[in-house]
């Protein structure tokens, strides 16, 4: 067991240039940490007791590479800190977090910044030290490499550690009380409590209590005093979700709270002090309803300091099959672990899957997952085995070839190759291109492909350079 107050913590240095490694193990002596480099000759052991693996260029380097590979296969749990741009090709193609679950993976920014490489070390020591916060980790499951799921990662990253309020927005299912509490994981607050609260549940006059909290007698019924959520989450986080359909009496309640930071119970004239971070959620249009006067918009901007808005899943297709493997893997119960046993969706499958518009997004993603992975407990998921509405999407039809039993020879080739390869094709331009910071010869290597055609390309797709 490391002991943290008289070890320093050893991180993991790989990059394919020594003078570079060098220079980060220089950087991290002087910020008290271990560096040690990461080649074919390290233990398991070593790379065991390590808090984060530190990965420069490995581009020029094939067994800088495959190291990077046997390391992600060997420790899944292991946090990534990724230096520059150009290193996420390398991860998505040695198979990074192929565990099916999400791989703590920050970005640091180049030239290195000791103040921002010592947050990420801190985050990466959180997950290593604190035992309750890896199986966390596991849990929270932000999955997905399209450009909108790592916007949002990167806004989590940043406002993470500051005491920021956050409004998280998006359709229903699209995840928003995931990303409330992976900013409370990834915060300073993470070892006190996270407490959730769905303000639509709850009747408007009983919310009140569940907020604040009551005294015994103060109201018929009140047979025993009551701890409000705010007390629960003290030192901790409060998830407000659904703030939209709050009542506009406790608009103004919850308004002074956030503003004075304090509070009483109903049936109380002692004055209370709070100290948690309010991160709030809502599906609603919040700009309309202040427009309507059904939001107050003073409480509006007092929670949307930070906001980040959830993408639904048509508009993250890409993670689809990353987001399949995940759920597949967390409702199969029959599989121990064995590979061969393990539940996986056919490739017609996927492309129905791809072709639905998904409304109830992510929530109904797990739902069939789920209904699938009891019907079907072992072996793979076809075309046939998906519900009707599945299939209909994917053929654009209600009408199937039933007379054999079996399903239309439409089902097996649910999309048009060409248009789905250019999709593919400007989504993979786009993602590079961002990596590269707009430089055209970067996104050009990441994508191994001449300068000249790529830039063909982006004409072609109107992409901006």
């Amino acid at each position: 067991m490391v002991d943290n107050a008289t070890a320093r913590s050893k991180v993991l240095v790989l990059d394919a240039d020594p003078s570079r490694a060098e220079a980060l193990s220089r950087r991290l002596q002087y910020l008290d940490y271990d560096p040690v480099m990461a080649d074919d000759s390290l233990s398991s052991r070593q790379a065991g007791s390590s808090i984060a693996l530190l990965l420069g260029d490995l581009s020029r380097q094939q067994e800088a590479r495959r190291t990077l590979q046997q390391l992600t296969k060997n420790h899944p749990d292991l946090p990534i800190i990724v230096i520059a741009a150009g290193n996420a090709g390398s991860l998505a193609s040695t198979g990074a977090g192929s565990s099916g679950f999400a791989r703590p993976t920050w970005r640091l920014d180049s030239p290195l910044r000791c103040a921002q490489l010592k947050q990420l070390l801190k985050r990466a020591e959180r997950c290593c030290y604190d035992d309750g916060y890896k199986g966390k980790e596991r849990r929270q499951r932000l999955t997905g490499n399209s450009l909108p799921i790592r916007a949002v990662r990167q806004l989590i990253e940043q406002v993470a550690d500051f005491d920021t309020s956050v409004l998280v927005t998006g359709a229903s299912g699209t995840g928003k009380e995931l990303v409330a509490r992976t900013i409370h994981e990834l915060s300073v607050r993470h070892g006190r409590p996270f407490v959730p609260i769905n303000c639509g549940a709850i009747p408007a006059d009983l919310l009140e209590s569940e907020l604040f909290g009551h005294e015994k007698g103060a109201f018929s019924g009140a047979i025993s005093a009551r701890t409000g959520r705010f007390e629960l989450a003290e030192g901790g986080t409060l998830f407000l979700d659904e703030i939209g359909d709050m009542s506009q009496p406790m608009q103004v309640k919850l308004l002074r709270v956030l503003q004075e930071r304090t509070f009483e119970r109903i049936g109380s004239n002692k004055t209370r002090t709070c100290n948690v971070r309010i991160v709030a959620a809502t599906h609603r249009d919040l700009p309309a309803a202040v427009a309507k006067e059904e939001f107050r918009e003073d409480l509006y901007y007092r929670l949307n300091v930070f906001p980040i808005e959830m993408p639904p899943l048509y508009k993250r297709l890409s993670d689809l099959p990353q987001l399949l493997r995940e759920l597949l893997v967390q409702h199969d119960g029959n599989s121990n672990g064995n590979s061969k046993e393990q539940l996986r969706v056919s490739t017609a499958a996927l492309a129905a899957l791809a072709n639905y518009n998904w409304p109830g997004n992510i929530r109904e993603l797990s739902n069939l997952v789920e209904r699938l992975a009891i019907l079907h407990p072992v072996g793979e998921i076809c075309l046939k085995d998906l519900p009707q509405k599945y299939r209909q999407a994917a053929s654009g039809t209600a009408e199937h070839d039933h007379s054999h039993n079996q399903p239309a020879a439409a089902d097996y080739f649910p999309v048009n190759l060409k248009t789905h390869l250019q999709s593919v094709e400007q989504d993979l331009i786009r993602q590079a291109m961002q990596e590269a910071h707009g430089v055209v010869a970067t996104a050009a290597r990441l994508l191994k492909m001449r300068r000249t055609t790529l830039v063909e390309k982006l004409s072609k797709y109107a992409i901006a350079a």
